[in-house]
């Protein structure tokens, strides 16, 4: 049993406070919420409803409460009604902790005052709940009652608020802001939404996670489940300035290590509103996908273009249909169409339901007994409607086709329109009785069809805790690419032979670990940048030369054998991104790690198989593979490294990142040509 339970399906409800109260009244009752309400006004009654002058008063104590008082007045409410046994708490009122020291110290005062009552909040618009009509909201909202439907979780109040004002027909059961998080979090949210029967998905918007190791396990069980995950994440978090000393750090934000988090846990991450919602709708409707393979349907050869444009990039295929299937189309037509994938099936049947529902089944393969398994995965239907006024009868025709052809193949069906607006409410509510899903436009259709396909590949996948992020005590500190290399070498990643010698020993040290040699300045963080570097040298007075000149302060240089025989250069990086974990960046290495932009990027721990697909993902990767005839490199020798560096960082916690750029993966291994590594105080706790 949750300790949400009675929020989510409360019946009875205490309201204390003024206007607020009032507001969430109002909308309760507006919700047809039928159970007990009370509330709570020293000074008048509130909606007719019993009013009491204080808490303590209350009959007993209400499943859920609404606290719509100020802030400093709110932890004594609190205390009071977690004395009555409430089951939980709504605390609308700001104030507290987003607002510095002195209210995160009031905020820490209410949350002693809970006792170990749930609290939402504070700072937060509260709750909805459309198997129940409770609406501890003191605004108004566009929800309507439902026994099932999907649980919107945010931390943004006002962005709630828009979602549920949604017209795309998609049931929302329950609606949760959760402020400032000082107790219930959207981890703990995210659980009890997914534990309860009467969820058909789950759609988050998150700032910052509170407690990864319990939404890793609210995932799992809504995978469980078979529910949909979808995310929004708000805002890109900022690179600590302590690590701006490495490339990985510029290139790859700690929001990446969101993604890679969702991947792994099998939530779709979404970027903008209406592809959350459009993405739930669509998931809930069709289930997961078989595969990727589209077949789109428009009336219009732009409109078909536009599907193949939008698509690109995506993880989704329009395969032309095969030479009889294409036959069968065609006679569909009259022969009049060029029959390609996406299809423009022209105007000349436009309103004659018979014609469009055998163009239909053919073009998805319905008079093909032979088609096993069936052409496609999932089919888009493009169709915009007139707007509200205008005649619509002949659109009808087409969406009543469209669904006959999808049935009689067993295809999922998506219906979209080129512009939102074109997509009216009447339209959706069709589709729906129809067996399809709708999307408000072609790009949130095509996300959704990727996002159903891709849960169709991880179906099955176990879901895994990451490893926990190393956090550094006070200070931080950049080690020696020599004293980086021996950690390194010492934990199984190959390093090159070198030492760090005085100027007038660096010809003796290259003949000790042998020509051709490399020589490096001993105080740059970036050698190649600022001229700190001289590869490729053959003999002593080169040797000497280049060290007089690298020579810094301290008089000393870095002599290190040269790697040679270079099929490939990688960046391999692993770096601390709380509050997720440990966040593994594979990429194009050496001077291309900032021109390309090619990175893969995952959390530990990971399977060699992980790494291996991260590294199939790289543009870099058919030179790995050996690109036109060329030697293969030693992509083995690639991925024990990355196990290697792995190993090393769950180890030692003083470790806050390791940069290995370039990894230099010849036919036969894989060498830390140069390495960066930032290392602080272990926190006492570990």
């Amino acid at each position: 049993m949750s300790r949400l339970d009675r929020l989510l399906r409360p019946r009875s409800l205490a309201f204390i406070g003024g206007t607020a109260a009032e507001l969430a009244i109002d909308a309760s009752r507006s919700f047809g919420f039928s159970g007990d309400m009370w509330a709570v006004n020293p000074r008048r009654e509130l909606r007719d409803l019993p009013t009491f002058a204080s808490v303590d008063e209350l009959p007993a104590g209400a499943d859920a409460a609404f606290v719509g008082v100020g802030c400093d007045a709110t932890v004594e409410v609190v205390r009071q009604l977690a004395a009555l046994g409430t089951g939980a708490a709504v605390c609308h009122a700001s104030g507290f902790a987003e607002t510095g020291e002195a209210g995160a110290a009031l905020q820490a005062e209410l949350l002693a005052a809970a006792a170990g009552m749930p609290i939402v909040g504070p700072n937060c618009y509260g709750t909805l709940s459309a198997p129940t009509g409770a609406a501890l909201w003191p605004d108004v909202h566009g929800l309507s009652r439902t026994d099932r439907g999907v649980a919107l979780l945010s931390q943004s109040g006002n962005i709630a608020v828009s979602l549920t004002m949604q017209r795309r027909g998609l049931d929302i059961a329950w609606v949760m802001t959760l402020g400032n998080q000082a107790d219930l979090g959207i981890s703990e949210a995210f659980e009890a939404a997914a534990a309860d029967d009467g969820t058909t998905g789950v759609g988050l918007c998150i700032e910052e996670l509170d407690d990864t190791e319990r939404f890793v396990a609210a995932a799992a069980s809504a995978r469980r489940r078979g529910l949909p995950v979808v995310a929004l994440k708000l805002g890109a978090s900022e690179t600590s300035g302590a690590i701006a000393v490495t490339h990985t750090a510029s290139l790859v934000g700690d929001d990446s290590a969101y993604d890679a988090l969702f991947d792994r846990l099998s939530i779709r991450r979404v970027h903008a509103l209406p592809e959350l919602l459009d993405t739930l709708a669509v998931l809930c409707a069709l289930g997961p996908l078989h595969g990727s393979r589209l077949v789109s349907l428009s009336c219009s050869g732009g409109e078909a273009a536009l599907v193949a444009d939008r698509s690109r990039g995506l993880g989704l295929s329009f395969p032309p249909f095969a030479p009889d299937h294409a036959d069968r189309v065609a006679s569909a037509l009259d022969g009049r169409v060029a029959v390609t994938n996406p299809l423009d099936y022209h105007t000349f049947i436009w309103g004659d339901e018979g014609r469009l529902t055998g163009c239909f089944k053919a073009a998805l393969g319905a008079d093909d007994p032979q088609s096993t398994p069936a052409p496609f995965d999932a089919a888009l239907l493009v169709i915009d409607f007139p707007a509200e006024g205008l005649d619509r009868s002949r659109w009808w025709p087409t969406l009543d086709a469209f669904s006959e052809a999808c049935s009689a193949t067993s295809t999922p069906g998506v219906m979209a329109a080129s512009l939102a607006e074109n997509l009216p409410e009447e339209a959706r509510a069709r589709a729906a009785k129809l067996g399809l899903a709708a999307c408000g436009d072609i790009d949130t259709a095509l996300s959704a069809l990727e996002a159903a396909a891709v849960w169709g590949e991880q179906t099955g996948n176990p879901v895994s805790l990451p490893d926990q992020p190393n956090e550094a005590g006070p200070g931080c500190t950049v080690m020696p690419e020599h004293e980086s290399k021996q950690r390194l070498g010492a934990a199984g990643v190959a390093v090159p032979a070198g030492m760090v010698v005085t100027a007038d020993r660096a010809a003796a040290a290259a003949a000790e670990v042998g020509y051709p040699v490399v020589v490096k300045a001993t105080g740059s963080a970036h050698k190649t940048e600022t001229g700190g570097v001289v590869v490729g040298l053959g003999d002593p007075a080169e040797v000497a030369s280049a060290a007089s000149r690298l020579a810094g302060d301290n008089g000393t240089v870095m002599v290190e054998s040269c790697v040679t025989g270079a099929v490939a250069e990688l960046l391999l990086s692993v770096r601390s991104a709380p509050p997720v974990g440990m966040l593994l960046t594979l990429g194009a290495g050496g001077i291309l790690a900032e021109m390309l932009d090619d990175t893969a990027n995952l959390l530990l721990p990971v399977s060699a198989d992980e790494v291996r697909g991260a590294l199939r993902r790289l543009r870099v990767w058919p030179m790995l593979a050996g690109h036109r005839g060329r030697p293969p490199a030693a992509v083995d020798a690639a991925v024990e490294a990355v196990s290697a560096l792995g190993a090393l960082v769950r180890d030692d916690r003083s470790i806050i990142e390791i940069e290995i750029n370039p990894l230099i993966v010849t036919k036969e291994a894989a060498v830390a040509a140069d390495a960066l590594m930032l290392v602080g105080e272990v926190p006492e706790n570990d």
